[in-house]
């Protein structure tokens, strides 16, 4: 679905009408290509005083083709000033109010040297990992800080807070930092912003070659024939992964096109079917042996009010969405086809966090993925399977072509990036979350929403 006011705003007359009405400004989003450099310029890395990643963190940096510019070189005034790919600033040493002037006096004199779709980027503890209330309550200050920059900078930067556990420097924790920087730096989380990602203590490889990153993984994808879907297939295959594409009788063909176009295998299926987990865990054992990422992605919508909705419309929603999660889950783990340094990544909604009117049980169903997600990810742990969700906002698909013209336009710019994501936005986020380096990112539910108002 072409988004014709984003392409208007692009050309000569639609900057100037932008300008002069002070309509919304869609930015064009710097987005993921094979061979593309994490940034579009130097990265500027700032410590206060007292923190505890910002060695590791310039390390992997240079690891990654980055260049570090000189803090000091920030302060002598040029006719031509310093331009950046990304801000960084290592907060960890923050651990009173009095503390968080650092960031002022850090984010202040560069707060108009971000290039476009630059990234901001903000390494803190968690809070209830803190030993003391003020150093809890300054940690908890970061998230202000962060979801303010991601609606001040403007021009597509995007903006995060990362926590870092407190044993952050075993080798896991920082092969899944490394991962989790990798991934908001580059094009791949263009529609990402204002999040809070906890990276904690767990096991996690680093890939021989991170522009296949997923290299000999066995992927399963279940509503794999079309939108985010086929999205996610093509880009877990780009990755390197060998995916297993699914999805009910009825889209047949289209699920036979994504598997045949990637060279995985599609599987037709009815979740909801009582003996599907088991068919779907004999298929997975006979012709892989396991499966190391299963993705949840299949659910539907029916939806009406609730005082006109119908029982059937409930309990269809439900099952898709959630309840054939919880099947597929319970016969994969229990047949130990998942093995350790396993990903589950389930496909949730801002619908699920904020609320929509006419969704009363796709609301419930998506919130519900977001309990399996709190409720599985410390039972894993030890199993050293991670779990995360994803929740997409407004995404250009064939279902939202179909939402009448004022809300769907309303859909697209009420976020910082004033526009609908992409497929392929949701996609690159769940790749990151199924990696074999982002073991220790496990418990999150990431926003693919560009900063949403709803629910903020």
């Amino acid at each position: 679905m072409t988004d014709r006011y984003a392409s208007f705003v692009q050309s000569a007359a639609g900057r100037a009408l932008v300008k002069r009405l002070g309509l919304p400004d869609p930015p064009r989003l710097r987005r993921h290509s094979p061979g593309d450099p994490l940034l579009p310029g130097p990265a500027l890395l700032g410590a206060g005083a007292g923190g505890r990643l910002a060695d590791p963190v310039a390390r992997i940096l240079t690891d990654a083709g980055v260049e570090l510019a000189d803090p000091s070189a920030t302060a002598n005034l040029t006719e031509t000033p310093q331009r950046y790919g990304a801000l960084l600033f290592d907060a960890t040493g923050i651990t009173d109010s009095t503390d968080l002037r650092q960031l002022y006096d850090f984010f202040h004199p560069q707060a108009r040297a971000v290039l476009p779709s630059g990234r901001v980027i903000v390494l803190g503890t968690p809070p209830l990992q803190c030993p003391t209330t003020r150093e809890a309550t300054a940690q908890r200050a970061l998230e202000g800080l962060v979801r303010s920059i991601g609606k001040e900078f403007g021009r597509g930067v995007t903006a995060q807070l990362v926590q870092v556990t407190r044993d952050g420097g075993a080798t896991g924790t920082l092969t899944s930092l490394e991962s989790t920087l990798r991934f908001l730096l580059s094009g791949r989380s263009a529609y990402v912003s204002g999040q809070v990602i906890r990276v904690g203590a767990s096991g996690a490889s680093s890939p021989v070659d991170w522009n296949r990153p997923l290299d000999g993984q066995v992927v399963l994808v279940t509503g794999a024939a079309r939108g985010i879907g086929a999205a996610l297939a093509r880009v877990l295959a780009r990755d390197g992964a060998r995916v297993v594409a699914l999805d009910v009788p009825a889209a047949g063909d289209a699920l036979a096109a994504v598997a045949n176009d990637i060279g995985g295998t599609a599987v037709q299926l009815d979740l909801t079917a009582p003996d599907a987990p088991t068919r779907l865990a004999e298929h997975l054992a006979g012709r892989h042996g396991r499966v190391d990422v299963v993705v949840h992605n299949a659910g539907i919508t029916r939806d009406r009010t609730l005082g006109r909705m119908d029982a059937d419309r409930w309990d269809q929603v439900i099952d898709v969405n959630l309840s054939s999660q919880e099947r597929i889950n319970d016969v994969l783990l229990e047949r130990e086809l998942i093995p350790a340094g396993g990903r589950i990544v389930a496909v949730s909604s801002i619908a699920g966090i904020a609320g929509n009117r006419g969704q009363t049980n796709y609301a419930t169903s998506k919130a519900g993925v977001i309990g399996l997600v709190d409720s599985l990810a410390p039972a894993l742990r030890e199993r050293g399977i991670s779990v995360n969700a994803v929740a997409p906002g407004f995404i250009e698909t064939r279902m939202t072509a179909r939402i009448p013209l004022v809300v769907r336009e309303a859909g697209r710019r009420m976020n910082s990036l004033a526009q609908g994501g992409l497929p392929v936005d949701v996609a690159e986020t769940i790749g990151w979350l199924a990696w074999p380096a982002s073991g220790a990112v496990s418990g999150n539910v990431v926003r693919v929403c560009g900063q949403s108002l709803l629910g903020a």
